[in-house]
């Protein structure tokens, strides 16, 4: 005959059961959450870059000293846009909590797609407003300017990009390829500035004016250097790199009087990514890069970078924002534009002298 238990004995099996099960179910559903949430609290942030690693990286391990977060940095080669092409392909499963890029168009690109989300850092307040994003999808800190590099012996000096159509300068320049990002975004400015019927004469007259094709920026600036070129158009850090191996050469701001349109300038801009697993770190990295500490840091820096912020501490050899006459473009109309452009760009190109 079984003994059947006594009712205090069964009472007490049925609470500790009932325990059992409560700690299971909320243990269960404390792992399904920690799951499911982003993984802030692992004190980490990602940031994908296209800008100069020996430019970036010294920032981001001062900020990891800072702020005690941890920095995975995936960076760029130049002219390779492999972190952007991962952007895009991630958009469904971000990976990236920032987007540092070495220009403003690509981060404007990912506002379109819906892969960057608004973020309106205070450290932007100050900034022109042709530099932020209205919507706040991308906000732009420092700026390669996009100057010309001269061949020092030259007894006159061109300090206008309408020098390349200048009779004078004849079979003497050089210009890097304008499908390439900083001087295709340059000679958009001028399609967006002139008007396209003023700047497709302009392209016409650089070629009848004997203008010679180079590959890239780094080329024209060594073109210019070993006196193969009167001139050329370059980043800011490719003329100095050129500077620094052949000191006679000079570096010029174009078209900084009155009545000129003044110098392009190639900003850095930030893009906080939509779904990315450390939003409130990814903040936090974007606050930091856009401190005039940063910029200034940038700016003495091998590239030589002009911050966007007035009063910023810069080298002599790098002008500050409010010392710099500057196109007044719209970087998102630029955008647009130079994709439309770009078949007449590579027809024009194609026909320069190699």
């Amino acid at each position: 005959m079984t003994r059947l238990p006594d009712e205090k004995n069964l009472e007490l099996e049925c609470r500790v059961l009932r325990s059992a099960l409560r700690f299971i179910v909320s243990t269960v559903a404390v792992a399904a959450l920690a799951a499911s949430l982003p993984a802030e609290n692992d004190g980490r942030v990602v940031v994908y870059s296209s800008e100069d690693e020996p430019c970036s990286q010294p920032i981001l391990h001062d900020f990891e000293h800072v702020s005690g977060i941890r920095v995975e940095a995936v960076y760029d080669k130049e002219a390779a846009e492999f972190v952007m092409k991962r952007l895009l392909a991630e958009k469904d499963h971000p990976q990236a909590d920032v987007y540092w890029a070495n220009e403003p168009i690509h981060p404007d690109l990912l506002k379109e797609a819906g892969i960057s989300t608004p973020y309106f850092s205070p450290n932007a307040r100050n900034l022109p407003a042709m530099f932020k994003d209205s919507d706040g999808y991308w906000t732009a800190f420092s700026a390669r300017a996009r100057v010309l590099l001269v061949n020092g012996p030259e007894p006159l000096h061109p300090t206008s990009l309408e020098a390349y159509a200048d009779p004078q300068w004849k079979d003497r320049a050089v210009l890097a390829n304008p499908l390439l990002n900083t001087t295709g975004f340059t000679f958009t400015a001028l399609f967006q500035l002139w008007g396209d019927a003023r700047a497709k004469r302009f392209l016409t007259r650089l070629k009848d004016n004997g203008v010679k094709f180079s590959p890239g920026n780094g080329d024209s600036a060594e073109a210019v250097a070993s006196g193969k070129a009167s001139f050329s158009l370059v980043d800011i850090d490719d003329a100095f790199s050129a500077k620094a191996k052949s000191p006679t050469v000079q570096v010029i701001y174009p078209d900084q009087q009155k009545d000129q349109i003044g110098l392009f300038l190639v900003a850095n801009a930030l893009a906080l990514i939509r779904g990315g697993h450390h939003p409130d770190n990814g903040r936090k990295l974007i606050d930091y890069l856009l401190t005039p500490e940063v910029q200034s840091k940038l700016a003495y820096s091998p590239c030589a970078q002009t911050p966007l912020l007035a009063g910023v501490d810069t080298p002599q050899r790098v002008k500050r924002i409010e010392d710099i006459k500057y196109m007044n473009v719209n970087y998102s109309v630029i955008r647009k534009k130079f994709d439309a452009l770009k078949p007449m760009f590579k027809s024009w190109a194609s026909s320069l002298a190699r």
